[in-house]
């Protein structure tokens, strides 16, 4: 092995034989904020883009949905093939998208936690987010209730709230600050959808993750492995190809 591919091979955590990224919910988070978009630019391994989600607005026969918790609309729409206008709202350093009268988040309480979206594609997406958004802003209150509140119910969720527990996520302060920039919706049904979403850091390095969401009590919450790590890594991507374009900054 050269002294260059072994020097490229120390810098990027991927290839380290045991990596894990951290049990708990919120750290998974912050961690993949931290590893992803502090390696240079081009160093990760890199993946092809998603196939783009085919533009359709069909409405599903079998079943027309629900209100959500706040008594947002649901929709019949199954796909979402273009970027939703919304508005955006900083949460952390991060710009979120904003429709509390349509798509969510319908409720946000003083300390900067946001629920209650609707059970449509665009709600869908709203909602992962949002969660991403709040997790990486640094609050462990916030994050501990995200990670209460908002994980699908059962053994993951029950690890990464013990593992939230004694888990400071001060560390979070010294990460790269990231942005959405794009997103694949790369399934969806009223019950569950699997939200592919991408950040670009402040140094030009993209990353991407899908986040499998399921509707539970009137709304969209993450599923997590029974041990309490995020289902699929946050990964690097060389560019956005195959993601529809959609930023708040």
């Amino acid at each position: 092995m050269s002294e260059s591919t072994q020097n490229t091979t120390e810098q990027n955590p991927f290839t380290k034989p045991g990596f894990i990224i951290s049990a708990a919910l919120v750290v998974a988070l912050i961690a993949a904020v931290i590893v992803i978009f502090m390696i240079p630019k081009g160093d990760g391994d890199a993946q092809p883009g998603p196939t783009p989600s085919v533009n359709s607005s069909a409405p599903d026969s079998t079943t027309a949905g629900s209100e959500s918790v706040c008594g947002l609309k649901a929709s019949s729409e199954t796909a979402l093939g273009r970027a939703p206008q919304t508005e955006w709202a900083l949460v952390g350093k991060i710009a979120a998208p904003n429709e509390p009268q349509s798509y969510g988040p319908g409720v946000e309480e003083q300390d900067g936690f946001r629920y209650c979206y609707a059970q449509s594609p665009t709600g869908a997406l709203y909602a992962a987010a949002n969660l991403i958004a709040m997790t990486s802003a640094g609050n462990p209150g916030l994050t501990a209730k995200v990670t209460e509140k908002l994980l699908v119910p059962g053994p993951g969720r029950d690890a990464a709230m013990k593992d939230a527990a004694t888990t400071s996520s001060s560390s979070n302060s010294a990460a790269t600050s990231v942005q959405f920039r794009g997103f694949v919706l790369k399934s969806y049904s009223p019950e569950k959808a699997n939200v592919d979403v991408a950040m670009e850091g402040s140094n030009g390095v993209l990353g991407h993750a899908v986040l499998p969401m399921e509707w539970i009590d009137g709304d969209w919450k993450l599923a997590v492995a029974d041990s309490g790590e995020m289902v699929n890594d946050f990964s690097q991507v060389r560019d956005l190809s195959g993601f529809i374009p959609w930023s708040g900054v």
